[in-house]
């Protein structure tokens, strides 16, 4: 049985709520859902493309932290408040993965955990055996 290794940030909702932030078995790394969020603090204001990037780079941070890249990443989940936004949401997509084209969902929600949230990311990412 291959070993389990989770990524927490500390964040007190990991607790409350029993998540990872990314948790690794074999070559497989999942990625929890991902916010324009910093310690608290919103970034990206109401622009869906900035929230878009931010959330991506919090993404790729973790990857590393578990020997991944962006370039690892064959599948990814984007929930969005206004699809109406899709553009500026693919746009951000497309800057980080234009190359790598991993196999991806957009879907509008009707809200996320938090308003000011205009995007949540999720990944898949497999790395070489």
């Amino acid at each position: 049985m291959s070993k389990r290794e989770n990524i927490g940030t500390g964040s007190p909702w990991e607790d409350k709520v029993g998540y990872s932030r990314a948790v690794k078995i074999g070559n497989t790394i999942e990625v929890t859902g991902t916010v324009a969020d910093d310690k608290g603090e919103l970034i990206g204001g109401n622009d869906p493309y900035l929230q878009t990037c931010f959330a991506i780079e919090k993404i790729e941070s973790v990857l590393g932290q578990l020997g991944a890249s962006l370039t690892d990443v064959v599948r990814t989940r984007m929930f969005v408040t206004n699809i109406d936004q899709w553009e500026d949401i693919g746009r951000a997509h497309a800057k980080y993965f234009a190359d790598i084209k991993p196999t991806t969902t957009m879907v509008e929600v009707s809200q996320l955990i938090d308003d000011r949230y205009l995007v949540e990311i999720e990944a898949t990412a497999i790395i070489e055996a």
